[in-house]
């Protein structure tokens, strides 16, 4: 097993080593959790999933009216038929 280091600063923040980061296969802005076992600290790389991406993209009203959408589309796609003639 090696032994990598890295320092702590006076804000209580460190540099990741690169062997480390590789390992768990984390990059910049990756999320990292600590895990507390038998008296020691495990470092864990948090993966995403799709429901963190919840409420990040808003609809433009709510409820979408999808009957709407269906007819606008429709007309759309007749309209072009006729323009190919």
């Amino acid at each position: 097993m090696k032994l990598v280091t890295s320092t702590l600063t006076s804000k209580g923040q460190t540099t990741i080593p690169q062997l480390v980061r590789e390992t768990l296969g984390i990059a910049a802005n990756d999320r990292i959790g600590y895990e507390f076992v038998d008296g020691q600290v495990v470092l864990r790389p948090i993966r995403g999933n799709l429901l963190d991406l919840r409420g990040s993209v808003k609809p433009k009203r709510r409820p979408e009216d999808f009957k709407a959408v269906r007819r606008h589309v429709a007309k759309a796609v007749a309209k072009a038929a006729v323009a190919r003639g």
